[in-house]
């Protein structure tokens, strides 16, 4: 089984914490990782409420079903009862010891009505993406060390996955799509998609139109890592901008696609606010798109668009577990320098990051950095372009290009958790 990054932080939560809440997409691994933990040696009960009779009882006496439950448990797919939550701040509030309970859900709870409060200061919140570049190839990546930090690069990237860029991007991370390929893997991503907007989004709301959805998250594909334009949305499907908004919304509930928020502060100029969309997972995008490797390579430039979700995807999940907590966000002024990708710690510092697929780079692509670096002064770290070369240049000083195969360089460890 490959390991997980995040086991650690879950450990360390269950130390501490009386509740911790794991959520993630459907079928990113929460259910493997929780009965791994166990397996392990942590000594608790396991529910899932995806079993009728558990949903059932959960459903029909919440305060009674967790009074019944063991002095340690976990209870898969939380989301399906949310009247639990309250009987949980009950049961915690009686005792508070560590580890009480391991909850885990295939959406948000945190945006349902009433649960954040529920639990306040009592839960600590963990979110589990699909397989990062550096789970699959066996490596503890320290890319975001690197960026923000002092420490340069090595020479060369010190990880390979065994596997090309497009291949990682077709294959994308969800655990049962790392595992099939071909025809096996498109199937899979079908009835993933089926399923989940069929059963996950029902649970959230009730929506009488529901075939929109497959063809909102085709066309929010083909406009993956572009600016959220809802209006140019509403126009495209037909259906209105309140409408289109809440689907959004229910899209992001349930882990399918990602906000990137632009990056704004005091720095003299107007910057465009509107947040770039990303697909959760590149593999998902390439099935909603119909891309294939052989489409890639008479047309190159749909590569552009995967390549920049792809690596914003890597640094969401490396920011999961990363103990400088930084936070992503994306620049754009309206002089019409950007740049893909402005990394903030927690003192502050920024760095810059642009996207570019192919093999060579040159001063232009490192116009958005210059302007970022102008603007930020001492605040400015680093600037750097990932290409698709396999040498690092410096570009000048606090920018360089590094191969896009150091995102996922890193320390190799073994695959347990």
């Amino acid at each position: 089984m490959l390991g997980r990054h995040l086991a650690p932080e879950l450990r360390a939560s269950l130390a501490d914490s009386p509740v911790t809440l794991l959520v993630g997409a459907r079928q990113s691994g929460k259910s493997t990782l929780a009965q791994a933990l166990i397996s392990e040696g942590w000594s608790a009960s396991y529910l899932t409420l995806d079993d009728g009779a558990t949903l059932a009882a959960a459903s029909s006496d919440p305060e009674g079903f967790v009074r019944g439950l063991d002095e340690h448990a976990v209870i898969d797919e939380v989301q399906r009862v949310p009247q639990l939550f309250p009987a949980i701040k009950v049961g915690v509030d009686r005792d508070r010891r560590p580890g009480r309970f391991l909850l885990t859900g295939s959406a948000n709870v945190l945006l349902l009505p009433r649960v954040s409060e529920s639990l306040a200061g009592r839960m600590e919140v963990h979110t589990l993406w699909p397989f990062s570049q550096g789970e699959i190839a066996g490596v503890q990546e320290v890319f975001l060390d690197r960026l923000l930090g002092e420490t340069e690069m090595p020479v060369r990237p010190d990880a390979d996955t065994g596997e090309d860029i497009v291949g990682a991007i077709l294959r994308g991370g969800f655990p049962p799509a790392v595992e099939r390929s071909g025809r096996r893997r498109e199937a899979w991503f079908a009835a993933y998609v089926d399923a989940l907007l069929q059963r996950d989004v029902r649970d959230l709301a009730n929506i009488h139109r529901l075939a929109e959805l497959p063809r909102l998250l085709r066309l929010l594909a083909t406009r993956t890592a572009s600016l959220l334009n809802v209006a140019e949305l509403s126009r495209a499907t037909g259906v209105p901008q309140s409408t289109v908004q809440r689907y959004l919304t229910l899209l992001e509930h349930v882990f399918l696609v990602v906000r990137i928020p632009s990056w704004h502060t005091n720095v003299g100029k107007r910057l465009v606010k509107a947040p770039k969309l990303h697909l959760v997972d590149s593999g998902l995008a390439v099935h909603a798109l119909g891309v294939t490797r052989e489409s890639i390579e008479r047309d190159p430039t749909l590569l552009g668009a995967l390549l920049e979700s792809f690596v914003t995807m890597e640094l969401v999940k490396q920011c999961s577990w990363s103990p400088r907590s930084p936070r992503l966000h994306h620049y754009r002024a309206t002089g019409g320098a950007e740049v893909d990708l402005v990394i903030e710690d927690r003192s502050g510092a920024i760095a810059g990051l642009e996207v570019k697929a192919g093999a060579t780079v040159g001063a232009r692509d490192f116009r958005g950095l210059r302007d970022l670096a102008d603007a930020h002064g001492d605040r400015f770290l680093r600037g750097v372009v990932l290409y698709g070369g396999d040498t690092l240049v410096p570009f000048g000083e606090r920018l360089a290009a590094w191969p896009i195969q150091t995102l996922w360089a890193g320390l190799s460890r073994s695959a347990s958790l």
